[in-house]
């Protein structure tokens, strides 16, 4: 029998990590993702991304 479900792609999201935030962070993630028209779990992935490039180019 077949396996239900979606395929597995090559990037899968599969990690989970729950944050706590205050209201006003909490607000101004929704209104930037609402304006860019992204997920916030995309516009977090981004950001800690920018984070660690940006800290590795300081480090050269």
């Amino acid at each position: 029998m077949k396996k239900m479900g979606r395929p597995k792609g090559e990037n899968n999201m599969e990690k989970v990590c729950t944050i706590r935030m205050d209201e006003h962070t909490l607000m101004r993630l929704e209104k930037y993702c609402e304006l860019m028209k992204v997920a916030k779990s995309e516009a977090i992935r981004v950001a800690i991304n920018r984070m660690v490039n940006e800290e590795k180019a300081m480090k050269k």
